[in-house]
């Protein structure tokens, strides 16, 4: 774990000396977000494999990107694309960013993606808050020996979702008369999509929507000390009943549809996080 800590502080030192901005909020721009990024201001970019021990992005729409800058006034740091498991990186590289942003200062971090949505109430391109997780990957980051420097040995789950965010994203869209959902986000590592019977028995535990990200970087973020908004794009309907094929194009299609509404809210609760 020293090993780790080390590495963790030279990515961190090597992007200070780049730029000389200590960031508020640090922001996940996945599926649905990626837009985001041209509302930076002042921005300086820094390509991952730039990065000392940062993986880098394999996905289509995953930039590769750490950018800095300032959205109304708010320092930011943003990953522009995210790591996945069924990409083959180990969970100490896919969470290894989350622990470099907290490095460099700021205490909220803004997750989105993609999901698909068992609740019938939902529909495609519509936008959700996560307010709670189930993690289903069979993994966890936290496990091996626990540098205490980093996280306490066991983290409290019990709000991962923080619920001032939440309540501020929904006021927020209340006021832009945007429909946002309040959902269970259920982790999954893919890269399959799931047979109608496992949608069936997700939704029969609770989960609202489904994806291949989010839970595990919530894990590590919530031992690193971040509070945590977490929003989804609804990409795909996931009916077991109903159940039709989709692909990788359709999904990012959707995605295109939800995001115009994902970064509005996401931008005012940027400029309004001061009111909590």
């Amino acid at each position: 774990m020293e090993g780790l800590r080390s590495r963790i502080e030279k990515a961190a030192n090597f992007i200070r000396k780049k730029v000389d901005l200590k960031p508020d909020i640090a922001i996940i721009l996945g599926t649905g977000l990626g837009g985001l990024a041209d509302q930076i201001e002042e921005k300086q970019v820094i390509d991952y494999s730039k990065i000392p021990f940062f993986p880098v992005s394999t996905v289509k729409g995953h930039g590769g990107e750490l950018v800095l800058g300032k959205i109304s006034n708010k320092k930011i740091v943003a990953m522009s694309g995210r790591f996945h498991y069924y990409e083959g990186y180990s969970l100490e590289q896919i969470t290894f960013p989350i622990r470099v942003m907290r490095n460099l200062g700021p205490r909220i971090l803004i997750e989105s993606s993609a999901s698909g949505a068992m609740n019938p109430q939902f529909k495609k391109g519509d936008v959700a808050v996560i307010t709670d997780q189930i993690n289903f990957t069979g993994l966890n980051p936290l496990i091996g020996a626990n540098d205490d420097k980093l996280g306490t040995r066991f983290p409290d789950m019990s709000e991962p979702y923080d619920r001032k965010l939440i309540r501020l994203a929904e006021e927020i869209a209340l006021e832009e008369k945007i429909a946002l959902n309040k959902a269970v986000y259920i982790g999954v590592t893919g890269p399959n999509l799931e047979t109608a019977a496992e949608y069936r028995f997700f939704r029969s535990i609770g989960a609202d929507i489904v994806g291949m990200s989010t839970v595990l970087e919530v894990i590590v973020a919530i031992h690193a000390g971040f509070k945590v908004l977490g929003m989804s794009c609804v990409t795909d309907m996931c009916l077991p009943d109903e159940l039709s094929p989709t692909s990788f194009e359709e999904i990012l299609a959707s995605a295109r549809q939800a995001e115009p509404k994902l970064t509005k809210i996401v931008l005012k609760v940027i400029q309004r996080i001061n009111e909590l």
